[in-house]
């Protein structure tokens, strides 16, 4: 969704019109940007949508933290890497 002119408002004007932009953002799936001293503030976002944007994130670093996983697997089967059980027995070992 590319976000138009009228999206974007000046954070001393979204105080007026809080619950006009509140609204807008809920009824019409509307992306709000707060601007701040002319740069990008805060955003006004429909809460089932920041709910779907963290569903996003948690499955994202799942993903991030299997492929990790992958790579350490694939690193100790090519003997870059050793596993914790055999560093531990070669520490005792010493």
């Amino acid at each position: 969704m590319s976000l138009r002119t009228s999206d974007v408002v000046p954070i001393s004007e979204a105080r007026a019109r809080l619950t006009e932009l509140a609204k807008e953002v809920a009824d019409n799936g509307a992306e709000k940007v707060l601007t701040k001293n002319g740069a990008s503030y805060v955003a006004l976002v429909d809460a089932k949508k920041l709910d779907y944007y963290h569903a996003l994130e948690e499955e994202h670093a799942g993903l991030v933290l299997l492929a990790e996983a992958d790579i350490g697997l694939m690193q100790i089967q090519t003997g870059q890497r050793v596993s914790a059980v055999d560093l531990t027995q070669a520490l005792a070992d010493r």
